[in-house]
Formats: C-alpha cells, structure tokens, sequence
C-alpha cells in the first residue's frame, strides 16, 4: 500500500524563534496589525511503500527522529493518508 505523511515541524514552545520575530516584525511594517505570535516551522509531504498502516507509521516516526527534525529544538507531528492507485 501506498500512504501520504504530512509532517509538520515546529519549533518548541519554550524557545526563541528568531524567523518568527523578523516575520512578525514584517507584517508590522505592512500595516498588519494585530498580530500576536508567529512561529516558523517546516511542512513535509512524504509518499511511503509499507504492508500497513501501522508500519507507515513506524517508518515516518522513525524519518522525523533520525533525519527530519531536531528533538532538542523541534517537535513534529503527522497525519497518515492512504494513497489511491
């Protein structure tokens, strides 16, 4: 079977995020206001090949700890979707 992983990686809470501040900074000197927060991260799509669901699974979790994000500055989450044809 084939699956879609959307993966989204996200800078952790307690940290700084400096892309965040500027992009903050920017919409202010567009004349956005009224913006409170922003924080960057990453959006991955990843097209898999595993028996099951439970193994897809498996394999983007393993993806995102070993090579897709830093578990000292990120956190990550993902959404599995079977793929037709």
């Amino acid at each position: 079977m084939k699956f879609k992983a959307e993966i989204d990686i996200m800078p952790l809470k307690e940290l700084l995020d400096p892309q965040g501040k500027a992009v903050k900074l920017g919409l202010g000197n567009l004349g956005i206001g009224g913006v409170d927060d922003v924080r960057v991260g990453k959006h991955i799509t990843v097209h898999i090949e595993a028996d099951t669901e439970d193994e897809a699974h498996s394999k983007v979790d393993t993806a995102c700890k070993k090579l897709l994000s830093n578990l000292i500055m990120e956190d990550y989450s993902f959404q599995l979707s079977p793929v037709e044809g």
